[in-house]
């Protein structure tokens, strides 16, 4: 009789680790200035993304960890890149530098995106708060400005589509980050706060 696999270790949750293994050789190789190896390491991550969906969709291999673990390897990646490439001094000559600011936005939505979820679970109860369309359109964003960003440093005539696209990752991470707090409003509204107990009155 064999042994039942926890949905824990299906293979889609297999590749959103190895997306999170990846962001080592990801930063260690833009600290280098390689950029053909970074790019190479955001392709790959991108192609087991696209497996760890389709698996688990196909094949019904979806997980509760899976629900965390695939976005989570998708935030460390992006993240990671958007530091890095703010930093003035380890970009590449002639690369395109993204701007300060818009990685402060980037990490500050993620980190609303975390303590809203967690307001949720404490004072609701709310365990699974899926991302909205304009969320997911946001990530696409992020991953695909830093793809073009990465080409500056080969193509630096590619430098004016960097700026529009990390422009619009600006806006798109600020309207999904308001996006993300009405939805929230409204599921405070749809399961509120148990109320508090009554404080018994003191004995006379």
């Amino acid at each position: 009789m064999s042994a039942r696999v926890p949905m824990s270790f299906t293979i889609p949750n297999l590749l959103s680790l190895l997306r999170m293994a990846l962001v080592g050789p990801f930063v260690i190789a833009l600290l280098n200035g390689q950029v053909k190896r970074a790019l190479l390491v955001v392709v790959v991550a991108g192609v087991s993304d696209v497996l760890d969906g389709f698996i688990a969709r196909f094949f019904h291999q979806q997980s509760l960890l899976g629900t965390y673990l695939d976005p989570l390897a998708d935030k460390l990646l992006v993240t990671a890149a958007y530091i890095i490439l703010a930093l003035p001094g380890l970009r590449r000559a002639g690369a395109f530098q993204i701007p300060s600011w818009v990685t402060v936005v980037v990490i500050a939505r993620d980190v609303l995106l975390v303590v809203v979820a967690l307001v949720l679970y404490l004072a609701a109860g709310v365990r699974r708060f899926p991302p909205s369309l304009l969320s997911k359109i946001t990530t696409v964003f992020q991953i695909g400005s830093v793809v073009v960003v990465l080409l500056t440093g080969i193509w630096p005539e590619l430098d004016t589509a960097a700026l529009v696209l990390v422009y619009t990752v600006a806006f798109l991470t600020m309207g999904s980050g308001l996006d993300y707090v009405w939805r929230a409003n409204r599921l405070f509204d749809r399961h509120p706060p148990a109320a508090t107990p009554p404080i018994p009155p003191a004995a006379a």
